[in-house]
């Protein structure tokens, strides 16, 4: 029975030690992938960064207004003035919508008038 004992403590030893190997790999591989994307995630936030400061630079209101300048007859722009304009009352919002009547109610009686006695 000890021999027995033995052997299947031996397999079970290599098993688990199969499995720990097998997990290890597994591990790192996922580790190398976690790295490469931090790495990308590093990369697009540079390149965001940069086309922000790029959108800055090129919207700045002294370029823009020499842009403006130059294409005036081509583009048919005019200056901002405070009665181009509107003001919120002139804003004509859309009527609320009422909901469906989805059922009909039937309702039959008599109509009790109060006592004039009283």
């Amino acid at each position: 029975m000890r021999p027995v004992l033995y052997v299947l403590s031996f397999l079970a030893l290599i098993a688990l030690g199969f499995w720990a190997y097998r997990e290890n790999y597994a591990t790192q591989a996922a580790l190398k992938e976690v790295q490469a994307l931090q790495r990308e995630i590093v990369g697009l936030r540079e390149a965001l960064s940069v086309q922000r400061a790029e959108w800055a630079y090129l919207n700045r209101p002294d370029r823009l207004r020499q842009l403006a300048t130059a294409n005036f007859d081509r583009l048919g722009l005019l200056p901002m003035e405070p009665g181009q304009f509107g003001t919120a009352a002139q804003i004509a919002y859309p009527r609320p919508k009422l909901p469906e009547i989805s059922f009909s109610t039937d309702i039959q009686g008599t109509l009790a008038l109060p006592d004039e006695g009283l």
